[in-house]
């Protein structure tokens, strides 16, 4: 993955923190997706939900997404797994493209290693982001 600064809400932190403790309950501390979540979170620069940016992606954002390899462009809201609905173009945090671009901005280019390689995506635009919008609950 690119090699910056990326920020999540401290209200994000918390609830993604029990999915994590939660899944880990259940004997799934292997798995990958578990760690690549935490990995993130260890990472990232945590803010409250007023100080967070309004280019960067948040929980239950909207984003537009462009694959670098294919020019598909895709559009997104990045939600927990329980609300993951891929047909109706909501994607799971733990998803990889979801953990891959959680804390991004607006014009980041993110990579993330698949079976065939690096997958390579642009984020293009983001539509609706809660905190931005004043939708703290979210």
């Amino acid at each position: 993955m690119a090699d910056r600064k990326i920020y999540i809400t401290a209200f994000d932190k918390v609830r993604l923190a029990e999915l994590i403790a939660v899944a880990g309950q259940f004997g799934r501390y292997d798995r990958e997706d578990l760690e690549s979540l935490a990995r993130e979170l260890d990472h990232a620069d945590i803010v409250q939900p007023r100080e967070v940016p309004p280019d960067v992606v948040t929980m239950n954002s909207q984003v537009v997404l462009r694959d670098l390899d294919t020019s598909e462009q895709m559009t997104y809201v990045l939600v927990f797994p329980k609300d993951a609905d891929i047909e109706a173009g909501a994607i799971s945090v733990l998803a990889p493209v979801g953990t891959a671009i959680l804390g991004y901005a607006k014009g980041d280019i993110v990579d993330w290693p698949v079976p065939s390689g690096i997958r390579r995506i642009k984020i293009e635009d983001i539509l609706y982001q809660p905190e931005a919008a004043g939708d703290f609950h979210l």
